[in-house]
């Protein structure tokens, strides 16, 4: 199995790789269109800022070959956001794969901090699947991960979790076979390496 992760100019992408290495997984780090059309399972991580990013992907060309994509894919934190139709930050058109725009946290009391930065739980019970996702398997209802983000994405049809940071918003989303989560599976301990490998085995 070929499991590609999209190289692009977003911050964390080795953390991922490393990860995928713990579990046993040699990942194939690539911007070339062949070689991610190609592969079993693809994962769309990072940190970075969205205009900048989004920027970036169509210079290369990459938006159009993300939108094509056919086989599982993973998108992590910015990755997720990307993967909507539009951010609040830099006022950016994103790719459109989730019917969903990205917005930034406003504070509303003073121990309320953006960026969102730690642990919380998640809710996989409400997705708007009807039904747990994949992704979540052999999990408890709410189990513990790691985020660090200043934008979110509100609840809506493709919320497959909920997280709760100043207002309820969406945790994980899933429509056909992107799938995506705005904490980080890579920095989330065992409940992280769980969520991967239901990732890394789910049917293709």
């Amino acid at each position: 199995m070929i499991l590609a992760i999209i190289k692009y100019n977003a911050g964390n992408i080795y953390s991922v790789v490393n990860a995928l290495k713990r579990l046993g997984v040699e990942p194939l780090l690539t911007d070339d269109r062949d070689e991610l059309t190609q592969a079993d399972r693809i994962i769309f991580p990072g940190q970075g800022e969205a205009s900048n990013c989004m920027a970036y992907l169509r210079e290369k060309g990459l938006d159009e070959v993300i939108r094509s994509l056919r086989q599982p894919v993973l998108g992590i934190c910015v990755g997720q956001q990307l993967m909507c139709r539009h951010s609040e930050e830099g006022d950016t058109d994103c790719l459109g794969i989730f019917d969903a725009d990205v917005r930034r946290f406003i504070p509303q009391k003073h121990d309320d901090k953006v960026p969102c930065m730690g642990w919380n739980s998640v809710d996989v019970r409400k997705g708007g699947m009807g039904c747990v996702s994949p992704l979540f398997r052999n999990l408890p209802s709410e189990p513990y991960v790691y985020f660090v983000h200043s934008y979110y994405v509100p609840l809506c049809n493709e919320t497959t979790a909920t997280s709760e940071y100043i207002l309820p918003y969406s945790a994980a989303m899933q429509k056909d076979n992107f799938f995506s989560c705005q904490f980080h599976p890579e920095k989330s301990g065992k409940i992280g390496e769980i969520i991967l490998k239901n990732f890394i085995e789910m049917k293709g």
